[in-house]
C-alpha cells in the first residue's frame, strides 16, 4: 500500500559519514521520511516549493517545459524502494495523442521525482515498506522555517 506524502521541509542532517548533508523531508502516515540530497537538488526543490525561478531555467524547469511542449504531464511520483540505504523512485507521466492518453513510468532519483512533483503540483506517494524501514516519528525530527536548520 502507498500513502500520499507532502514536503515537510528542507533541512540539514548528519549523513552516514558524519558530515552535514541536505535532506528533503517528506511527511506521510504521520511520519517523517528524510531523504539525503545534494545542495543543488535541495535548492531546486526549495525554489519550486516557494514558486521562485531563476532568470535561466534550471534542469528541472527545462524538463517541465519539454514535457509540456510535447503534450506530457507528470501525474504522480512514487518513492517505492529502499535498498542498501538508497531510495528509489518512479515518475508516472502521461501524454495525449489524438485524444487518447498514453502512460509512461520512468525510473528516477527521489530528488528529481520530488522536484518534478513540486513543479507539477502532483501527488507524491510513499510505499509502506519504505516508511516502515526509514520513517521517523515527528517528535524525533526538528524542522524550522530556515532551510539550514539541522534535524536529527
Amino acid at each position: 500500500m502507498d500513502h500520499e506524502a507532502d514536503i515537510a521541509g528542507i533541512g540539514v542532517g548528519v549523513g552516514p559519514d558524519g558530515d552535514e548533508v541536505p535532506a528533503v523531508v517528506l511527511r506521510a502516515r504521520d511520519e517523517y521520511l528524510p531523504i539525503f540530497v545534494t545542495r543543488d537538488q535541495a535548492q531546486s526543490i526549495r525554489l519550486a516549493m516557494d514558486g521562485e525561478q531563476f532568470e535561466r531555467p534550471l534542469t528541472h524547469d527545462l524538463l517541465v517545459e519539454v514535457l509540456v511542449e510535447f503534450g506530457g504531464a507528470v501525474d504522480s511520483v512514487r518513492i517505492d524502494d529502499l535498498t542498501d540505504g538508497t531510495f528509489y523512485a518512479k515518475v508516472d507521466a502521461e501524454r495525449y495523442d489524438d485524444g487518447e492518453p498514453e502512460t509512461f513510468v520512468f525510473d528516477a532519483r527521489p530528488s528529481d521525482a520530488i522536484a518534478l512533483a513540486a513543479r507539477f503540483e502532483c501527488p507524491i506517494r510513499v510505499l509502506d515498506e519504505v516508511l516502515d524501514a526509514a520513517g521517523q516519528p515527528p517528535e524525533t525530527v526538528e524542522l524550522g522555517d530556515d532551510p539550514d536548520e539541522e534535524f536529527r
